[in-house]
């Protein structure tokens, strides 16, 4: 037995080697005009074949030439990068957000990661960035370096402008609809994501800084924490209260999720200072952890705590998992409710093939294939036609009924361009239902809802580029007239320059300001 899972390592250790090497080889590898061409097809017959909502922001016509008009430019062999520049923008002018190409990138196999992160912190990440009126910004100096204050502007790197990648990458990828509070709030975070697609991952970086009237040009190393081996050898002796706090700790982690990277817990219930009349819940993504346990736990403390106003937090709040936001939704409705209309899709099999066949791998396929008729029973019940010919998916079509605990107080709701997907969903309902105020910037999601569930990722056979989208149009059960934008705050605050690199909260700070009078 060892033996044989010895082998499998082996095998597998091979295999994920051999991948690497292919996938970097072949993003050197010029592919033909006519197999580009091919690819475009494919796609577009993919979408038309999956995607129930293709024509809701740009038509049938629209899109039609523009996928024509893409194979007219193609007339040279190219490099998978330089295809991705092409196509992208097309996919993009669907204008759904879980809709788009994925950038073609050098992959590293495990032995070269672990030795980036053993080497340290990257020249990136040292910094956290901020984009304001059209320039690039360090809103935080993380490096050795602490010459470089908040509010420094970047020129460039490595002689890159910001300003000119962002707007290049902007290209690439769309909010749902027409609003562009998404691309704005995500721009920082998209010039480092498009810097390294284009550059790869970087051990030193050079700067050209700019400070009041003063420009001067810093290098920027990778480090290592400065925590080192034989410190970390050193534990403290673990005596019962620090044990008591360790698993307090981790029990935390479980409920809340927790996001490794920014070491910070992704859900979290406070009071404000001196004041336990109100409660703030901030949601920094509908992901990880236990959130049925960490709701229960949350709103039993508020009610606990008589508290009279309720503050909900959904700024850069990306969205996550469905079955979420209708649990917590049932702590903030007044009445029994029903949260979404039906979910349509383009038929039984796109869910099929999309969903359940949505993977490379053989061996997972051969599994699969056991227990398709099973899937294919469940889909028979979930998936009906309707009277409009259109087909859709039963799911959260029913009315619920709110929690025992439910909070029935004054609700305030701070959203902003990076509130997407389901945390827009879940605006949606508190929006059309009147149960808050909304306070800050439109939403990056659409208020109708968007095509996202089950998100397959299709890859194309020639560029082997690789297409996420979504499969089933998600409809929250208030709707509005306007097309194509997010939720609109009631109170529009958007932050300021100063705001900015004070770390200032003005949304949160005009809250405390008018609940005091």
């Amino acid at each position: 037995m060892k033996r044989i899972m010895l082998l499998f390592f082996v095998l597998h250790l091979f295999t994920n080697c051999s991948t690497v090497k292919k996938n970097n080889a072949h993003l050197e590898q010029l592919i033909l005009p006519d197999q580009l061409k091919k690819d475009v097809d494919f796609i577009y017959k993919k979408l038309q074949k999956r995607h129930p909502n293709l024509y809701y922001y740009s038509s049938k016509e629209k899109l039609d030439y523009k996928f024509d008009s893409l194979k007219t430019t193609i007339t040279t062999p190219l490099k998978p990068l330089e295809f991705y520049k092409k196509i992208s923008p097309v996919v993009a002018a669907i204008r759904q957000g879980h809709t788009y190409v994925l950038a073609p990138e050098k992959e590293y196999s495990k032995k070269e990661t672990k030795a980036i992160i053993k080497n340290g912190v990257g020249p990136f990440s040292q910094f956290d960035f901020s984009f304001y009126d059209n320039k690039l910004y360090v809103f935080k100096n993380k490096s050795h370096n602490k010459t470089i204050a908040a509010g420094t502007e970047v020129l460039s790197v490595n002689g890159v402008q910001p300003q000119k990648l962002i707007a290049e990458y902007n290209q690439y990828y769309s909010s749902d609809g027409f609003n562009e509070t998404l691309k704005k709030n995500g721009a920082a975070r998209r010039f480092v994501a498009a810097f390294t697609t284009e550059f790869g991952i970087k051990d030193s970086l050079s700067y050209i800084f700019k400070s009041n009237d003063s420009i001067k040009t810093v290098t920027i190393k990778r480090f290592k924490d400065s925590i080192t081996k034989k410190d970390s050898k050193k534990s403290p002796k673990i005596t019962p209260l620090s044990s008591k706090s360790q698993h307090a700790f981790r029990r935390k982690k479980r409920i809340n999720g927790y996001d490794k990277t920014t070491k910070t817990f992704i859900r979290s219930m406070d009071f404000f200072p001196k004041d336990s009349s109100v409660a703030i819940l901030k949601i920094k993504a509908f992901k990880k952890g236990k959130y049925h346990r960490f709701y229960k736990e949350s709103f039993a403390k508020i009610q606990k705590q008589d508290a009279k106003t309720l503050i909900i937090d959904l700024r850069n709040n990306g969205g996550g998992r469905l079955a979420e936001i209708v649990n917590l939704y049932s702590y903030l409705a007044d009445s029994t409710f029903v949260f979404l209309k039906k979910s349509e899709v383009v038929s039984r099999a796109s869910v099929f093939e999309g969903a359940y066949y949505n993977s490379n791998s053989v061996a997972e396929k051969a599994v699969k294939t056991l227990f398709s008729p099973f899937v294919y029973g469940y889909l028979l019940f979930t998936v009906h036609k309707d009277k409009d010919g259109k087909n859709y998916f039963a799911t959260e079509t029913k009315p619920h009924k709110i929690n025992k605990n439910a909070f029935s107080g004054k609700m305030y709701v701070l959203i902003n361009g990076g509130s997407f997907s389901a945390s827009s969903i879940l605006s949606s309902h508190l929006k059309g239902s009147g149960r808050a105020l909304f306070i800050g910037e439109e939403t990056g999601g659409d208020y109708n809802g968007t095509v996202a569930g089950f998100m397959p990722v299709v890859k194309l056979p020639h560029s082997e580029l690789k297409v996420r989208m979504g499969i089933m149009n998600v409809k929250p059960y208030y709707q509005t007239d306007v097309t194509g934008h997010g939720i609109y705050p009631d109170i529009l605050i958007k932050p300021t320059f100063e705001d900015l690199i004070q770390r200032k909260d003005p949304e949160l700070d005009w809250l405390k300001k008018n609940l005091k009078e």
